[in-house]
This record gives structure tokens, sequence and C-alpha cells, in this order.
């Protein structure tokens, strides 16, 4: 199910919609840095390029943590 989610960045309102899968994700990522979570979309957010959708940015952000995290796990 995608979930419609608002947030303020940088004093202006935006929304993004996630599956609930990548928004828990993006969840797990914040805690793990010790961010909040609005301020882990705004980090995503100043690093996209100009004209990429949010919700985008946040699928690909989440992938790429994904995929680092399993690269860094122990093999066998």
């Amino acid at each position: 199910m995608i979930r419609k989610c608002s947030v303020t960045l940088n004093g202006h309102r935006t929304s993004f919609s996630l599956e609930e899968e990548f928004h828990a994700e993006l969840r797990a990522i914040a805690a793990e840095r010790g961010l909040s979570l609005a301020s882990l979309i705004a980090d995503v957010d100043e690093g996209r390029e100009e004209g990429d959708n949010l919700s985008s940015a946040l699928r690909v952000y989440v992938l790429r943590a994904v995929r680092a995290r399993a690269e860094e796990a122990p093999v066998g």
C-alpha cells in the first residue's frame, strides 16, 4: 500500500508517496544514523537533482542504503 506523507522542508510543505516497506526502511535508516525522519528526508531532498521527484529520490536512497548494508555484511 502506498502511503502519502507531508513534511516541511526549508520552510515549505511538500508531500511524497512511498510504499509502506520503503517508509519503514527509511525510518530504520534514520534511527541507525541518529537522525529524525524529517532530517533524513531533508538531506535526501538537498542532494537530489533538480527536477527529480522526491518520492523517487527517497526510493533510490533506500535502495542504495540497503545495497551498501548488504555489501558490508559478512559472507557465509
